[in-house]
């Protein structure tokens, strides 16, 4: 684990990883990271000891991992311009960015890499995420142990076999911490509509939160039974599980989610 990473862009989610990586004991030398930013750089060498340049040519060069971080929108362009250098190195790259496939980044750095997909969430950044993994044709077992190793740096990883299936894992953990601080948002604006005081409804439901996702990972038990467990019959909890069920809540789950693979697979077409 300690040959040169180099990470092409210095945002949070390459933080996150950097941060594990260097937690695990993977030397800081051996850490590279290109961004644009003045202030990024500077704060990416003062808080892991890691190099951090201005051009991805200077992060790349003897690097043996790629890690490529940046939006998928100048995914193409970055790629392009670093394809000699890609070409040259034979490198493995893994790519964090939403929406683009394994074929696209192998085109765009000019043909015949080994390519693995990831997609982790944001609460990476505690070390508590969770990345879906995809290992394109020219990957060897290696190459997967070493993808796997650099994103287990952030939480679990969950390998896909079909990569069609990437935009689905987008949608369901690349997106979903927003959709459970979207559900806690509402439950803090409902409790104060029930009279309790901000502070208090926000206490309360965030360690709600926290202690059934506790239940959920660390029970044997499924959602659905976790759920009947709580909910007594004619009581508190049924009153409000009925009406989230009247109110067809697993069916705009399922639109939501829905919606956000299909923008997952349109990113992919808008920026081929």
């Amino acid at each position: 684990m300690n040959h040169d990473i180099a990470f092409i862009g210095g945002g949070n989610m390459a933080r996150s990883l950097i941060g594990g990586l260097v937690a695990r004991g993977h030397a800081p030398a051996a850490i590279r990271v290109a961004e644009p930013v003045a202030a990024l750089r500077a704060a990416l060498q003062a808080d892991f000891g890691v190099t951090a340049c201005e051009h991805g040519a200077q992060a790349v060069a003897g690097a043996g991992t790629w890690v490529l971080a940046v939006k998928p929108q100048v995914m193409r362009a970055v790629c392009e311009e670093l394809a000699p250098l890609a070409q040259a190195q034979r490198t493995l790259v893994v790519s964090i960015a939403a929406g683009i496939t394994t074929a696209q980044i192998d085109r765009w750095l000019g043909c015949g890499l080994p390519v693995v997909r990831a997609m982790p969430n944001t609460p990476a950044l505690l070390g508590a995420g969770v990345t879906g993994l995809y290992a394109g044709p020219a990957v060897d077992a290696a190459g997967r142990d070493f993808a796997q190793a650099l994103l287990s740096a952030a939480g679990t990883t969950v390998w896909i076999d079909s990569e069609a299936q990437m935009d689905a894992v987008t949608a369901v953990s690349g997106s979903g911490p927003a959709y459970v601080f979207l559900l806690a948002e509402a439950m803090v604006d409902a409790a104060q509509r029930e009279g309790l005081p901000p502070e208090a409804a926000r206490a309360l439901v965030l360690q709600t939160v926290l202690g059934a996702a506790r239940m959920l990972t660390e029970s044997d038990a499924d959602a659905s039974e976790l759920r009947r467990r709580v909910t007594s019959p004619g009581g508190t909890t049924q009153a409000a599980i009925e009406t989230f069920e009247a109110g067809g809540l697993r069916a705009l789950v399922a639109a939501a989610i829905h919606a956000a693979r299909v923008r997952g697979a349109e990113l992919s077409a808008a920026n081929d």
